[in-house]
Parts: structure tokens; C-alpha cells; sequence
């Protein structure tokens, strides 16, 4: 390809590299993004009690398990 020179003026051999740059620091920020998102996913769980006080409301417990298992949180 002895044309390339005269065909391309030079400030055009930049725009590969930039865009290979910017390409990568795209896909760090994505891969940031998604792994903070992961982890304040996994904080909303909730405290022990506040599954116990859950479970209790959505009649899966009844109350004097619920009395059990929290003294035994609070303790």
C-alpha cells in the first residue's frame, strides 16, 4: 500500500489508537458500574431481625417462634 501516505493526511493515524483507548477505559467503566451495582444488590438484604420481622409479617412464622428467635438475636 505505498498510497497511504498520500491518501491519509496524518492527524487520521491518530484516530485508531484514541478510539482503542477510548473503547477500553467505555468498558472499564461499564464493568465498575455493573460490580458496584452488584454489591449495593447484596447490602439490601436486610438485617437478621428485619427478615425475622418479614417473615412474621408475611405469616410464615407465627408469633411465638418470632418472640424465640428475636430474644435470640438481641442477646
Amino acid at each position: 500500500m505505498w498510497w497511504w501516505n498520500d491518501y491519509w493526511p496524518a492527524p487520521f493515524m491518530f484516530i485508531g489508537p484514541v478510539l482503542m483507548i477510548l473503547f477500553i477505559v467505555v468498558c472499564m467503566t461499564l464493568m465498575f458500574l455493573m460490580m458496584r451495582s452488584g454489591m449495593c444488590s447484596r447490602r439490601r438484604g436486610g438485617t437478621a431481625l428485619e427478615i425475622l420481622k418479614e417473615r412474621f409479617a408475611r405469616g410464615e412464622i407465627n408469633q411465638a417462634e418470632y418472640e424465640d428467635r428475636r430474644r435470640l438475636l438481641e442477646a
